[in-house]
């Protein structure tokens, strides 16, 4: 079965948000590779975007949440927009609350994590990085979709 391996793109700050999102996942980064990793004539980068992550990964579990930040030559990413949430199925409810309550630090709660009036136990928030995301435990699936 494939597998969806989620996408975001940042401001400048995907590696300040990957070491947030890694110290609540754990794990060690797959690959980093910055700007000045692919400088070439062919495509010159900029002194002020040389440090800048053009491909970030963290694998958790059998997925990967990738990233890059933006040029800004491309403009700027509105980090307010509403972006497509990333949706996490829990194995149990307290891998739910650890998750829930380490992503959502410093972000806005939308929804409380708690039982939800479909069944299953669901919080959702935007992190302190603007990205959304909803935590989802569903004893019907044990975690599993």
């Amino acid at each position: 079965m494939a597998l969806i391996n989620p996408h975001i793109n940042f401001n400048g700050n995907a590696e300040e948000a990957f070491n947030f999102y890694k110290s609540v996942f754990g794990g060690k980064f797959a690959r980093i590779v910055r700007f000045k990793d692919i400088s070439s004539p062919e495509y010159p980068v900029s002194q002020k975007e040389a440090n800048k992550i053009m491909h970030i990964a963290l694998p958790i579990g059998k997925n990967i949440l990738m990233a890059n930040d933006v040029p800004e030559s491309m403009g700027q990413v509105n980090e307010n927009e509403n972006r497509s949430k990333i949706s996490i199925s829990a194995e149990s409810r307290e891998e739910a609350d650890k998750l829930f309550s380490g992503l959502s630090a410093g972000g806005n709660i939308e929804f409380p994590i708690g039982d939800s009036p479909w069944g299953s136990y669901f919080g959702m928030f935007r992190d302190k990085f603007g990205i959304e995301w909803m935590v989802d435990f569903d004893p019907t699936y044990n975690g599993k979709v």
